[in-house]
């Protein structure tokens, strides 16, 4: 390294921001995640003993994937590269492979490639690397905000123990603050600030357990506000909500968060807990979802869930559908709140919706029956010569307009499909189809 590199990299650390200059540099110094780097922990006497294999770290942002990849690096004897999926080609793996052989090959030394945001290459470029992490070249350790059964490569999720990072708890955050308020070597300390408790708190709090965030705002405070006449800086609440104006909301929506969080929303409905459903809609809302997305879930629910227990529901979502996208934000709100909880407090029934799908699946499996000749169009051209039609019972010209008569062909004769069930205007269903059978065997 030459004078010139020297002071490069002297002026990086001096200049990055807080949340990488606090990166812990070993086990002991890394705050959360206990699940997994708990002392009788797998990946814990992994990195001590410096025995790893491959690996996938997976969690939201600003939980500690890179971080325990540089503290993998810290410990380690091998050899370890990064490289940063969103900008290397495959030149660059290529070095890194070139390299990687030349280690192994001349001083029987391992290479760690830590992947960051290993989603981020294609197919191609994973299969690339499948080879040599299957023969020991690479040993692979990969960061990823996305689900990696969904976005990595199955091959090389097979080859790698999968670690699932969580959002840090509440304490872990106002530790990690005061951490950087007070470290002088490495934090804030030579400012001589102070936070106070609420201030503290309401970080913590509003950061969602994302420590970048948090460490983003506190270093902002810090260098934006002057010091008292004591010569401290006081990080007071006013101060704190200034540095986070809104909370962070941990939302992708092509991600987990995306699927859970309409998950929740749909099942609050099904559940009949109006609460919950308001809850989650205002998640999805804050952390600016489509509405028209939001809206055709609660029409898909009206009817799945509710049906005809309660005919009005999938006419209060559609009407809900019309409206939000003639209105949008932030009157829509209003509007997707009104049919959410209409939907929740409605009586349930799925009995349209199970009646389709069993229809569905005779349709799928059976040979296609017949259609009853007297059900068959007896006016197109030449249909009434072939005796379509002929036999029929007109429906209306019997009592209750109800006539006994064998609708569904010879094969699935008997089928049950809809079955009504006994809740809300459904039970009504069941007793006037009751009634007039009943009353037409008499």
């Amino acid at each position: 390294m030459d004078l010139f590199e020297y002071m490069r990299e002297n002026t990086m650390k001096q200049e990055s921001p807080l949340a990488s200059r606090l990166r812990p540099v070993t086990l002991d110094e890394v705050v959360g995640q206990q699940h997994i780097i708990g002392k009788d922990k797998l990946l814990y006497r992994a990195i001590q003993a410096d025995k790893l294999s491959s690996i996938i770290f997976y969690g939201p942002p600003g939980t500690g994937k890179t971080t325990l990849a540089k503290v993998i690096a810290h410990t380690t004897s091998a050899e370890f590269q990064q490289i940063n999926a969103t900008i290397a080609g495959k030149k660059d793996m290529e070095e890194v492979v070139e390299t990687a052989q030349n280690n192994l090959g001349m001083y029987g030394k391992k290479t760690i490639l830590f992947i960051d945001e290993i989603h981020r290459f294609n197919k191609g470029q994973q299969d690339f690397l499948l080879p040599y992490v299957e023969d020991g070249t690479l040993i692979l350790i990969g960061a990823t905000t996305e689900n990696p059964y969904f976005e990595v490569n199955g091959a090389l999720i097979s080859r790698s123990i999968i670690f699932e990072l969580k959002p840090l708890e509440k304490e872990d955050i106002k530790k990690l603050i005061l951490r950087a308020v007070t470290d002088t070597d490495k934090g804030l300390g030579a400012y001589h600030a102070q936070i106070e408790e609420d201030a503290l708190e309401f970080l913590a709090d509003c950061s969602n357990g994302d420590a970048r965030n948090a460490l983003n705002a506190i270093e902002l405070g810090v260098l934006t506000t002057q010091a008292g006449a004591d010569g401290v800086i006081h990080i007071t609440l006013a101060i704190a909500q200034e540095c986070i104006q809104k909370r962070v909301m941990r939302y992708d929506k092509t991600g987990d968060n995306h699927y859970d969080t309409i998950s929740a929303f749909i099942k609050s409905m099904r559940g009949s807990d109006p609460d919950a459903a308001v809850y989650y809609l205002a998640r999805m809302l804050y952390a600016g979802e489509d509405i028209k997305f939001i809206a055709r879930r609660i029409m898909i629910c009206a009817s799945e869930d509710v049906g005809n227990a309660d005919p009005q529901a999938i006419q209060v979502a559609a009407a809900c559908a019309q409206a939000v996208e003639r209105l949008g934000m932030p009157e829509a709100r209003i509007v997707l709140s009104q049919a959410a909880t209409y939907v929740a407090c409605a009586p349930k029934s799925n009995a349209a919706y199970l009646a389709i799908d069993r229809a569905l699946d005779i349709v799928k499996s059976q040979k296609t029956a017949p259609i009853p000749v007297y059900l068959q169009d007896a006016h197109y051209k030449g249909a009434a010569k072939l005796g379509h039609g002929e036999g029929y019972k007109y429906a209306h010209d019997y009592p209750n307009h109800y006539v006994h008569q064998q609708y569904l062909p010879d094969a699935v004769e008997g089928t049950k499909f809809y079955e009504p069930v006994d809740n809300g205007y459904e039970k009504q269903i069941r007793a006037h189809l009751h009634r007039i059978q009943s009353e037409a065997d008499a």
